[in-house]
């Protein structure tokens, strides 16, 4: 964890000192981009990081407030919700401006189309929502204990967060009007900070499963591993697929809309506590912060 955050603030210096001292393109890109799937690899090795942080407070907390879990819960959806429209759908607006395409076109067609993936794999990936009971499990019938489809629940939830950081940086690397650096690199930190109470708040149920603090632990950090796979896959597909840009920036936001709507509002909002709506707003306002001083 300490590495990767290491690494994107000398990417950030990096990318000052360029940006002050040459307007070359070729030099921009050779300095900054000549590995931006390894970037993004970092970048999402830092946000796991926060997870597991977050996730080794099992060792330290017997329980949690009720309270406390769905006000953490609402502040990773306030995050998702703001990175979704800054961080991805208006670079997408401007870039498809950019390439005098009608600019809504690509933000529908890729939002909807990430929309559409990621109800697809919800339908299909067994998994239970925290708090539900097991009768209420989703996707393919399967055998599997509970313990195995709330990680799975888990996991659905961070395959958007890493697929998003992914296309941010494969987007920044094209050196493209409306996907820059620092907005990937505004995304990355919006993340790993809400992963801090998302690990938290996902570890707990582990622990009131009865499973011990160790293994609730090694769960709750497991499931922000696909974040890394996620963002490598993205990160790649943005290099090699350079003319749908605007779409996969809108594709990883509508992903990431999906979940917060289907997934982690209603987790939050299951006790009818304020503490998550209160959380939300707080995590929007400081995912929203971010992004406009990193992007401007």
């Amino acid at each position: 964890m300490i590495f990767g955050l290491v690494t994107l603030l000398s990417v950030v210096h990096a990318c000052y000192v360029i940006g002050a001292y040459t307007d070359d393109r070729a030099l921009y890109l050779s300095v900054m981009f000549t590995q931006p799937v390894f970037y993004a690899l970092l970048a999402t090795i830092f946000t796991w990081g926060v997870t597991a942080v977050g996730a080794a407070g099992v060792f330290v907390f017997r329980q949690a407030n009720q309270k406390v879990l769905d006000g953490m819960l609402g502040f990773t959806a306030g995050v998702m919700i703001a990175a979704s429209f800054w961080s991805l759908l208006a670079p997408s607006i401007a870039l498809s401006q950019h390439a005098g395409i009608l600019p809504w076109i690509p933000p529908l067609i890729g939002f909807l189309s990430g929309g559409a993936f990621l109800w697809i794999v919800d339908k299909a990936l067994p998994h239970l929502h925290l708090y539900a009971p097991a009768s209420q499990k989703e996707g393919v019938k399967t055998r599997w204990h509970k313990t195995m489809l709330l990680f799975l629940a888990i996991t659905l939830h961070n395959i958007p967060e890493g697929l998003a950081i992914g296309v941010a940086f494969g987007a920044a690397s094209l050196a493209t009007s409306g996907a820059t650096l620092a907005n990937a690199i505004a995304l990355a930190i919006g993340i790993g900070i809400q992963n801090f109470p998302e690990g938290f708040a996902v570890s707990m149920p582990f622990r009131r499963e009865g499973m011990s603090r160790l293994k609730s632990f090694l769960y709750g950090q497991a499931s922000a591993l696909v974040e890394p796979i996620a963002a490598v896959i993205g990160a790649a597909g943005v290099l090699y697929m350079q003319g749908l840009l605007p779409y996969a920036l809108a594709f990883a936001a509508g992903a990431m809309i999906y979940v917060s709507v289907e997934e982690i509002i209603p987790e939050s909002q299951a006790h009818g506590t304020d503490s998550a709506t209160i959380g939300a707003m707080i995590g929007f306002a400081i995912m929203m912060t971010l992004d406009v001083a990193f992007g401007v």
